[in-house]
């Protein structure tokens, strides 16, 4: 029997460019959070990493990201970590959520996006 986990990595934070604004032209502060729907063909038996998704390779990606060029848009970052989740079969859906969280004093911003198989 298939056995199906929601695999997380919560409030990645890091410093890269993202925005459009001049003052975006320096990295900032960000926020990234990711949820993978992952569906094995079983249960893991053996509690071997082996088994399942390890969740290195994404947090890696995403570090390597943050060393790139930068994005102009949020919703570009996110579609990037989602076709870097989704590059794993075993992935069937992924939400990543993008927040800047030095723009405003009181509030963060950003974007969420959900894809799917």
């Amino acid at each position: 029997m298939s056995a199906t986990y929601t695999i997380l990595l919560d409030d990645l934070r890091l410093t890269m460019r993202l925005g459009i604004h001049p003052h975006e032209a320096e990295p900032q502060s960000i926020s990234l959070s990711v949820a993978m729907t992952v569906t094995y063909p079983a249960a893991p038996r053996a509690d071997r990493i082996d088994e399942v998704l390890d969740y290195d390779f994404l947090r890696d990606g995403i570090l390597a990201m943050a060393q790139g060029p930068g994005f102009a848009l949020q919703e570009s970052l996110c579609e990037a970590v989602a076709a870097l989740c989704l590059s794993d079969p075993r992935v069937e859906m992924v939400t990543v959520r993008s927040m800047k969280t030095g723009i405003y004093p009181d509030a963060r911003v950003g974007c969420e996006i959900r894809r799917a198989r």
